[in-house]
């Protein structure tokens, strides 16, 4: 039988998705193990997914919880930011972000960011500083590190607590004073993580906050809980009966067992989904790298990224729409520039005290492109090519 004929007339290819986890039979192992062992919620593969996960970023401490606004959540109560505070943070980032300082009774404070790596810009977030900045909530855009140094310049200048939205940045490094380590470590009093099936890696749903604080992680780990003072854990464990007391208000943030068993597999796997994803990225540069008027991501000389996503940035001339539309008709995905918060219904009309005219743009005028561990040369040679052709590279204007 020939060849079903495509929308351009080329015989179909196999759809390119934005994004693939990457998974084998040692993660169905060991959920299936999780589920046999017959203790399926927060329980001992919890706990030693936190140790590893911790180790590996350099965190004296690492909390397991639901999701990553979850994780963000109990981060800002962790540090009081409570009604009528103000957390300055990037418009420029999915909507869980601003969401997460709502929850707290909160005020996002939307400033502008560094239009060459996506991340909050350091001299906007001093100018928002007030009396009522009760913290700075930074993001690690599409796993790209923000500049922390200057960040925290900034915080600890005027006394402020800075938290991490390291959502997308599992196996991202960054220099810090010379000195190469795993962002999460962290430099300011938290960083929170996501294992959605976007990122890097995955447990289906899931969080994680590292910080070195003893007394943060005491707090996440109650609240988290329902307020509850004594684990079931240790309950069932015990050769005495213990009653538990519930001493403050919390919430179910719990990380299930099945969860974790997956998410320590793939922990062992971050070495090599980073490596490989550099090399796409890399691979990427040179395919895409001749292209006039297309910009390409930012890697600052102090940041390793995990390139969680990859973001290029199209000619002004050129509509994002019918770009991404066109690839899609060849079986290609990409998603649009990262939303800005301030465009939505929740937040259009929080008072707007800065220009947040680079995150619009960002957002209006740049696409993210398929990357995935499993990509192959012939799938990335696609996909620079399908670009290529709709911006009209190789042929008269």
């Amino acid at each position: 039988m020939a060849p079903t004929p495509s929308v351009h007339g080329a015989a179909s290819l196999a759809p390119i998705p934005i994004a693939k986890p990457f998974l084998d039979t040692a993660e169905a192992d060991a959920a299936r193990d999780a589920v046999l062992s017959g203790w399926l919620s927060q329980g001992q593969q919890v706990a030693a997914f936190e140790r590893e996960f911790a180790a590996m970023t350099g965190a004296k401490y690492g909390c397991a919880v639901s999701n990553c606004t979850t994780a963000l959540h109990l981060a800002l109560l962790a540090v009081g930011v409570g009604q009528g505070d103000e957390v300055i943070t990037s418009s420029h980032s999915f909507i869980a972000t601003a969401n997460s300082i709502r929850y707290c009774g909160a005020k996002p404070i939307f400033v502008d960011i560094d239009p060459a790596t996506y991340n909050l810009d350091p001299l906007c977030v001093a100018e928002a500083i007030t009396p009522s900045t009760r913290a700075i909530l930074t993001i690690h855009q599409m796993g790209m590190p923000c500049d922390l140094t200057s960040l925290l310049a900034v915080a600890n200048q005027h006394g402020v607590p800075l938290i991490e939205d390291a959502a997308c940045a599992s196996g991202s490094q960054i220099a810090i004073d010379g000195d190469w380590e795993f962002v999460g470590r962290p430099r300011g009093t938290a960083a929170c993580f996501s294992f959605h099936p976007r990122k890097v890696i995955t447990t289906g749903e899931g969080g994680m906050v590292t910080t070195s604080d003893p007394e943060i992680d005491s707090k996440l780990r109650l609240w988290r809980q329902h307020g509850m003072n004594v684990p079931d854990t240790v309950r069932h464990s015990s050769p005495q009966v213990i009653f538990e007391d519930y001493v403050s208000v919390g919430f179910n943030y719990r990380m299930t067992d099945i969860q974790a068993a997956i998410g320590r597999k793939q922990l062992e796997r971050l070495p090599t989904i980073v490596a490989r994803r550099r090399a796409i990225a890399s691979r990427y540069a040179e395919l895409l790298g001749d292209v006039d008027g297309l910009t390409l991501p930012f890697e600052p000389e102090w940041a390793r990224s995990n390139w969680q996503s990859y973001c290029v940035r199209l000619p002004d001339r050129v509509d994002q729409k019918t770009v991404m539309q066109s690839l899609l008709d060849q079986g290609i995905a990409t998603r649009r520039g990262i939303m800005c918060s301030h465009r939505e219904a929740p937040y259009a009309g929080e008072e707007r005290r800065h220009s947040l005219r680079q995150s619009e743009l960002a957002q209006d005028h740049s696409i993210l492109l398929p990357i995935y561990a499993q990509m192959t040369e012939d799938d990335q040679a696609r996909v620079a090519d399908a670009l290529k052709a709709e911006l009209g590279y190789g042929r008269a204007a």
